[in-house]
């Protein structure tokens, strides 16, 4: 089947990451086994979604893993001029939600499955599709679970997140936090008396700001990203029920996103310990003060030295010699460090068009994209 076909039909499902992907999911597998390929799904708990995991060709060598993720983001409150989950063909583009990010990728993974099933690879192809990276990368992790006791993996890893097709190494890590800042509800008239959570949260932030100057200024430099150095970032800031009502708890959204030199257990250990002095400074007044963390996700960051054979072997599939690191996160850093899986993110589009109405990807990085793909069939029938 065609890429454009493949890619019509994966647009139509609405897989934003609050939704069930099992339908998307069928069809895949059911495409698949339409050409002689097995399958396996890996439903979560609930039974709503599932990754999916295929090798073509022999197991009892590496081979190359194609990864991509199946959940797109939102469309709420965005302008679109299109429908969003129906593949529309204009201006040498094509449009819908998840176009660049990232099921034109998937569906190029996907044609390419199929034409390998027709030929006598020597080395094997395996397909890896998740659920749930948009929000923090967390559905991958058990097919990840599941590759831990895999007698052999995967010898490389192309992660297809839209790079316009250059290879990129790397990726900052992650965490996601929330901050919950405890203090004393009162009477706003006496408000001088209670203990204004939302006080607590400001100078949280200001926290977090300094920290970021620390890092802006001092800490390490890595110029392949736009934004060079570590970053520190408050999202989200809630608390208070009535204007005369003072606070008495303050929620504060956060997150890191650390250069793979910097340890992000070290930074959050700083900003852990300057909260407490935050809290300290009003124990004498609110015993009960405190502003407490909590984990909402992490991934680690990908980092791939430019002279790893992956990077060789991607650069001779499309002809570029250049690499670059991206500023958004991928899988590629767990496949990476719990697997030990050499591993570079290349795929068609630019996320420059992600998230946004009317996302697009151009016809031509589609095509490209599938060249790509069946000179890297001609390399695992030849036995890499």
């Amino acid at each position: 089947m065609p890429t454009p076909d493949i890619l019509s039909r994966l647009i139509a499902f609405d897989t934003v990451s609050r939704n069930p992907n099992m339908e998307l999911m069928a069809y895949v597998r059911d495409l698949l086994a339409e050409a002689g390929v097995g399958s396996t799904l890996i439903p979560n708990a609930e039974g709503t979604k599932a990754n999916l995991l295929a090798t073509i060709g022999p197991s009892d060598t590496g081979g190359v893993m194609l990864s991509g993720h199946t959940d797109v983001v939102p469309v709420d409150g965005q302008d679109w001029t299109r429908p969003p989950f129906e593949l529309t063909v204009a201006d040498g583009r094509y449009y819908g939600r998840g176009t660049t990010d990232m099921k034109g990728f998937v569906a190029c993974a996907l044609a390419a499955g199929l034409k390998a099933a027709q030929r006598q690879l020597k080395s094997p192809l395996h397909l890896a599709f998740s659920y749930d990276e948009e929000i923090g990368c967390q559905g991958v992790r058990s097919m990840i679970d599941l590759l831990q006791d895999a007698p052999v993996r995967p010898a490389m890893c192309i992660v297809g997140e839209p790079t316009s097709l250059s290879v990129a190494t790397g990726h900052k890590g992650k965490i996601a936090l929330r901050a919950r800042c405890v203090g004393r509800e009162g009477h706003s008239a006496l408000a001088p008396l209670a203990m204004n959570a939302l006080h607590l949260g400001c100078d949280l932030v200001q926290v977090l700001r300094d920290v970021q100057a620390e890092l802006r200024d001092n800490g390490v430099q890595d110029g392949d990203y736009d934004v060079p150095y570590t970053t520190v970032h408050a999202a989200r800031m809630t608390g208070g029920v009535a204007l005369n009502i003072v606070p008495n708890l303050c929620e504060v959204d956060f997150e890191i996103r650390n250069l793979a030199q910097d340890d992000p257990q070290a930074i959050l250990s700083d900003i852990r310990t300057r909260a407490g002095a935050i809290v300290a400074a009003v124990k004498d007044h609110a015993p009960e003060a405190a502003i407490e963390f909590d984990i909402s996700f992490s991934y680690p960051g990908l980092d791939t030295s430019r002279t790893a054979d992956v990077v060789n072997f991607v650069q001779s599939l499309t002809g570029v010699n250049s690499t670059n690191k991206v500023a958004f996160g991928t899988e590629g850093g767990l496949f990476s460090q719990e697997l030990d899986i050499p591993t570079v993110i290349c795929g068609p589009g630019s996320m420059m068009q992600g998230h946004k109405p009317d996302e697009y990807v151009e016809i031509s990085q589609i095509e490209r994209c599938d060249a790509m793909l069946d000179v890297l069939l001609d390399r695992l029938e030849a036995g890499i």
